[in-house]
Parts: C-alpha cells; sequence; structure tokens
C-alpha cells in the first residue's frame, strides 16, 4: 500500500513508477478524488460543529424551536454527506490498492524478462561452463517416464491437466531437496513454520496479491478462502496488525507449504513435464525487519537459495529484473535461473523479493523504535527450494549414460544413502 501523502507530493514519481512497471493505475484520478474527499471531510466537521454548538443551546433552553428544527435539518444532511464520504473512501482505497511501489533506481528498465539484467553467473567445481553430455541427453519427461518417477497420465485423468504424481524415488527426491533447504535455513537461524494454506481475502490482498493477481488465485467460494500460491502470504499475514518490539527484530522464517496457481492466461505455455503445474511444494524464506537491515538482508536470502543450487552442483545465473518484470509492492527483485539441459536455458527457479513497507502497510505490521515511535516495518522474501521444478535440472544435470542418475552428495542422506537412482 502506498501512503496518499506519497502520490499528494511526488505524483510524478508515481505516475513513472506505474509506467515503468506497466500496470494501469490513474494517479490523476485518485488526486481528484482525495481532494474531493478533504473538502468533503472539512465541510462536514464544520456541520458538527455547528450541529453541536445548536445542541448546547437547546439544552440551555435559548430558542429551543428554532433550534431543535435547525439540528434535525442538520442531523439529516449530515448522514447524507457522511454516506457520501463514506463512499468516496472506499472507492480511493480501491484505486490506492492499484498503485504499485516505486522501484529503486538501480532497477534497469524493461519490459520482460528479456531486459533483466545479469548480475553474475555460477558454474560448480571444476566446471568453465553448462553441462555437455558424450551420450545424447533425454529430458526430465523421458527420465523420469523410464525410471518411474512420475505418473501423469493417471493423474491427469482425475486431476485435470497440469496434473502429476509423484512416486517411488521422484517422491523422495522430491522430499530429500525440500528437507535439505530446510536443514540449511534452520542452521542459519529461520524458524520453521508450516502454516495453513487457506486463507481470507486480506490475506492475499495484504500481501499485494489482489487485487491484480486475483485471476491466478484458486477460490473457496462456499467458505470466501483462497488457495496461497507461496506460504509468504500466512506468515507475512500471520503478524497483521502487530507492533513488534525493536529487539525482536528481525524475524527469519522458513515457511514449508503445498501451493497452488492457476496459471490463468497461461495456456499452451511450458506446458511440458514438471515447469509449470498447478500445485508444487515450496519452501520459501520470509523476512520482517527494519529499514536500516533490508538492504543486507536481501543479500542474505539471496546468498542461501544460492548456496543450496552451488551445493547441488547446479549450473545457474542470478539477474536484477527490470521494472517491467517487478510485482506490485516489488521495489527490487533478483531472480535465479537454474540451467536446464533440455531447455538449453536458464529457467526461474528462485524469485528474491524487496518489498519496503508495501506489505507491511497493508497488512498493519509496525514495530516500536528504540524512541518508542511506531514504524511500518519492511518485508522480504525468497524461494529456498520449489519442487517440482527444482527436479527438472537435478535430474537432467546428474543424467548418465546408462540411463541412470546419480544423486547430488547433499541429498544422499535423505534419501536413504542411496546415491544412484536406476
Amino acid at each position: 500500500m502506498i501512503d496518499i501523502n506519497v502520490i499528494r507530493n511526488t505524483p510524478d514519481k508515481i505516475k513513472k513508477a506505474v509506467a515503468d512497471k506497466f500496470i494501469s493505475a490513474d494517479i490523476d484520478a485518485i488526486l481528484d478524488l482525495d481532494k474531493q474527499i478533504r473538502a468533503l471531510m472539512t465541510e462536514t466537521e464544520t456541520m458538527r460543529s455547528k450541529r453541536n454548538e445548536l445542541s448546547k443551546q437547546v439544552s440551555k433552553g435559548q430558542g429551543k424551536d428554532e433550534a431543535i428544527k435547525i439540528v434535525q435539518a442538520l442531523k439529516t444532511e449530515l448522514a447524507q454527506k457522511e454516506q457520501v464520504l463514506d463512499t468516496k473512501k472506499q472507492k480511493l482505497d480501491q484505486l490506492i490498492a492499484t498503485v504499485p511501489s516505486i522501484p529503486e533506481e538501480c532497477v534497469p528498465f524493461g519490459k520482460n524478462e528479456d531486459d533483466n539484467k545479469e548480475v553474475k553467473k555460477f558454474f560448480p567445481k571444476g566446471k568453465k561452463s553448462v553441462p555437455s553430455f558424450d551420450f545424447v541427453p533425454k529430458d526430465h519427461v523421458q527420465i523420469c517416464q523410464d525410471l518411474n518417477l512420475v505418473d501423469t497420465a493417471r493423474a491427469v485423468k482425475f486431476a485435470g491437466s497440469r496434473s502429476y504424481i509423484l512416486k517411488n524415488d521422484g517422491a523422495l527426491l522430491d522430499l530429500a531437496v525440500q528437507r535439505y533447504a530446510i536443514d540449511l535455513l534452520i542452521k542459519k537461524g529461520y524458524s520453521l513454520t508450516v502454516p495453513p494454506v487457506l486463507v481470507k481475502e486480506q490475506a492475499m490482498y495484504g500481501t499485494g496479491y489482489f487485487p491484480l493477481g486475483k485471476d491466478q488465485a484458486y477460490h473457496i467460494c462456499q467458505d470466501e478462502l483462497y488457495l496461497v500460491g507461496t506460504s509468504e502470504v500466512s506468515l507475512a499475514a500471520s503478524y497483521g496488525g502487530e507492533v513488534l518490539d525493536i529487539k525482536d527484530l528481525p524475524v527469519k522464517m522458513a515457511g514449508s507449504s503445498v501451493c497452488f496457481r492457476r496459471e490463468a492466461g497461461a495456456a499452451g505455455k511450458d506446458t511440458r513435464g514438471l515447469y509449470r503445474v498447478h500445485q508444487f511444494n515450496k519452501i520459501e524464506q520470509v523476512v520482517i525487519c527494519q529499514e536500516k537491515d533490508a538492504d543486507a538482508l536481501h543479500q542474505e536470502i539471496l546468498a542461501n537459495s544460492e548456496q543450496i543450487l552451488q551445493d547441488l552442483g547446479l549450473c545457474y545465473r542470478v539477474v536484477l529484473a527490470c521494472t517491467g518484470e517487478l510485482g506490485l509492492g516489488q521495489t527490487k527483485k533478483y531472480d535465479i535461473e537454474t540451467w536446464m539441459p533440455s531447455r538449453n536455458n536458464y529457467c526461474e527457479t528462485h524469485s528474491c523479493s524487496k518489498l519496503g513497507e508495501f506489505q507491511a502497510r497493508r497488512l498493519g505490521i509496525r514495530f516500536r523504535d528504540s524512541d518508542g515511535t511506531a514504524k511500518f516495518a519492511h518485508t522480504l522474501n525468497n524461494t529456498a527450494i520449489a519442487s517440482p521444478r527444482i527436479l527438472i535440472p537435478i535430474l537432467e544435470t546428474y543424467q548418465n549414460k546408462d540411463g541412470s542418475v546419480t544423486v547430488p552428495d547433499c541429498l544422499v542422506p535423505y534419501m536413504s544413502g542411496k546415491k544412484v537412482i536406476k
């Protein structure tokens, strides 16, 4: 949520953010409506003062009959104006909900992922390039079929398109990579949380996924609940309306949850295999902190995810997302793209976001500073592991000529000591 004072005082900056993020928001309409509301508030306050003064006269018996008539007329007119005022305030809130946060100066201008700026690349020890094979490699779909790791046909039969059943060593690998990420984050001081994945609309709105992303969420109409696309929603919303003690900051959480996305508008895009599915498992990093610590913590959660990929022995690159790739509330975002041999490309597996006060304002998350002042907190988040997408580079990178797949060393303890899937 953007502070109305920021919109009033720096409308040109807000308009630029709207244009740079390619988001539809009418700033002039907001300013005009805000002006009407302030004028109406002044008018109603004047009417209340007059009504109260006349009421005092009535109580003292001064011009009682005439004063009563005026007071009654004022009450009627005031009630009508207050109703108009409430309607305009609701409309203003709806309009402000579409206003994006301002990207940081370092964020490159651009429309889509092609305009992202590469920050770094990583190749595992002893490697100088992406994986190459001395045999014809398979894609993850064929690997899963040959090793009996996934059953798509049966899943589609009862659950529809983009559904899958992980089985045998495929299910173990899915759990192994999640457990590895969890253990790493716990060692780094993150609190493990398994939150609800069915949430109220306010949680989705408060974290910035509504109103613009409403078409991507599954809606349980009977109960007016929504399935989350990330535990970030649940974890951030769990602190809604609280005033935290400064000594308790930063709050560092590792959220483990199943996640859901409708993928509306993605028909025919990335439909093969496990890349873009409706249900997936994710370990998410969520941080609530002071503004002064936000940059350092943004780098920390990025480094945590990089360490996981490095330990897995995967090639990846980090890109600084351009303005058009930022969501409504994001002020800065890094994406980590992991090399997927079958796609012959680096593909997004992690999204590391800095949101400033945006979510905290919407959710009402504040902290009491050392001087006693209540200030809005800042929030950050980043994927630690999202599966089954991460299984694609693991299976394809570690495939062998005989059709087997070597288990990354860090995952062997989580696979009951199994070093090779065959």
